[in-house]
């Protein structure tokens, strides 16, 4: 062989050696290009990153076609949707990624349109995979679960009176971070009214449909204890600055208060032969308490040493009745606790009360059927929803109306959402949260249904600073929610 050809021949291996390498190395990186698990555990990984996180989907590129939701990554996941959380740890019933993805009726809800969009279901095994990876918490790939890292966040509670839960949302993210089953299981109990402690420690709930009073610790959202008040329909509750008791008002004909005691979990006194209690206020120094009477023309206040029962008429005359009349479904005191403010749902107006002689200081029209107040300690502002008002925004039902408590003047009418009952306030960020029913027809479609059926509410922030809604923001709720409380 001439060295002509033996030296071609080796530049031809060469070559080939080089080509091949070549086609190595980009084989090895296309290999580690194929799958990157985004953050999620080895089980969940293949499922959103191959079926839910693709091209024209569900990732970081499509998802503004797509709700908004991104779940390329875990973390990116977390953030939810247009519509809010899409993930609840520990509870796959609330949770979207599981209702859409469902397709097996033992399995539970699934909700339309199947996802993934106009591809083959998952199989049951990875339905399967995806309400076990959630009600485990669904942690990250080093077991991290979203919302466990600061027991001290602020949150805000709300009650949702058609599943038995109450939801509990993050402040910082204004996400749904958990849903917490409520009640003793017999039955549908409707969790009514929440409160947070003085303190924040704690929280507690009462029950429509139930017989005892729980509570539960705001630190990781866990039961403490409940009391047994027996039955009745337990709307209200008022609590003492020291978190040892609470009074219980029944929403009754027959209405009683039951003081519960709240570190012995026992009964500990009350009264009874109220007539439609609802609403209640401890005074300052916490020796009576006032009791709103939602079918008359009155409040009560009650000697809580004595459980003397004294009936104010809070219409200017001195003559209780129980003929629907103002109808004062709840109260509050202002901060200096210089007068309070009553809810009049049937005279539509807030009275604004002297707190020292309980006489009668001004009447304020308002929106249609007004329910409840918050009250701002660092602005000067009350506020009241106006549950069923038709009239201030016309071809709408609800407002929420802007009291300034020192002029005692309204200064706003907003429309929150449809049908709006509670309303609670983050003072260190300026905003107000607006918990809208949305239980008649007529309100915004939800979007998706749950276990329990009903229509999902939703909740909507007002910026203090401007009194205008936070634009753009609606998160959804579960079904019926009612009460609110800020920790």
């Amino acid at each position: 062989m001439s060295k002509k050809l033996s030296s071609f021949c080796i530049d031809r291996y060469v070559a080939a050696l080089a080509v091949l390498s070549a086609m190595l190395f980009i084989s090895a990186c296309e290999h580690e290009k194929i799958f990157d698990d985004g953050g999620y555990p080895a089980a969940i990984a293949p499922i959103i990153e191959n079926k839910c996180a693709t091209a024209g989907c569900h990732n970081t590129q499509s998802k503004d076609g797509a709700a908004g939701l991104d779940l390329s990554t875990w973390s990116r996941m977390m953030e939810g949707d247009r519509n809010g959380a899409v993930v609840i740890p520990y509870y796959h019933k609330q949770s979207t990624v599981f209702l859409f993805t469902n397709t097996y009726d033992d399995l539970g809800v699934h909700v339309l349109p199947t996802m993934p969009y106009n591809q083959p279901v998952l199989s049951r095994s990875e339905v399967l995979t995806l309400r076990d990876w959630i009600d485990n918490g669904a942690p990250d790939k080093n077991g991290f679960v979203k919302f466990s890292d600061n027991p001290q966040r602020h949150k805000a509670y709300v009650t949702n009176q058609g599943c038995d839960l109450v939801a509990v949302i993050d402040a910082e993210s204004k996400l749904v971070m958990r849903y917490i089953p409520v009640g003793t299981g017999q039955g549908v109990e409707a969790p009514h009214y929440i409160s947070v402690s003085d303190d924040g420690s704690f929280w507690c709930v009462s029950f429509l449909g139930g017989t005892v009073l729980q509570k539960y610790s705001t630190a990781d959202d866990k039961f403490l204890g409940q009391v047994e008040i027996g039955p009745g329909s337990w709307n209200t509750f008022a609590l003492t600055h020291d978190g040892t008791k609470a009074y219980c008002i029944d929403w009754s004909g027959s209405g009683k208060v039951v003081c519960a005691d709240l570190v012995n979990y026992t009964v500990i006194g009350g009264t009874g032969d109220l007539f439609y209690p609802h609403g209640s206020e401890l005074s300052t120094d916490e020796n009576f308490l006032y009791v709103t009477g939602q079918t008359g023309n009155f409040i009560y206040k009650i000697d809580v040493n004595t459980w003397d029962v004294q009936q104010i008429a809070v219409d200017g005359s001195n003559t209780p009745i129980t003929s629907s009349t103002l109808d004062v479904h709840e109260m509050t005191f202002s901060p200096d606790r210089s007068k309070y403010f009553l809810a009049c749902q049937k005279s539509n107006d807030v009275r604004v009360i002297n707190a020292a002689n309980d006489s009668l200081l001004a009447v304020l029209p308002v929106g249609v059927y007004p329910q409840e107040f918050a009250i701002s300690t660092t602005m000067p502002y009350l506020f009241v929803t106006c549950m069923e008002d038709e009239v201030t925004f016309p071809g709408k039902r609800g407002s929420v109306y802007v009291i300034d408590y020192n002029t005692l003047s309204v200064v706003k009418s907003i429309y929150t959402g449809w049908q709006p009952h509670d309303i609670t306030i983050d003072e260190g960020r300026r905003l107000v949260y607006a918990i809208n029913r949305n239980a008649t027809t007529g309100g915004p479609a939800p979007h998706h249904l749950t276990d329990c059926g009903g229509r999902n509410g939703y909740f909507t922030l007002i910026d203090m600073n401007t009194l205008e809604l936070v634009p753009g923001f609606k998160s959804e709720l579960s079904v019926d929610p009612y009460s609110a409380s800020f920790r």
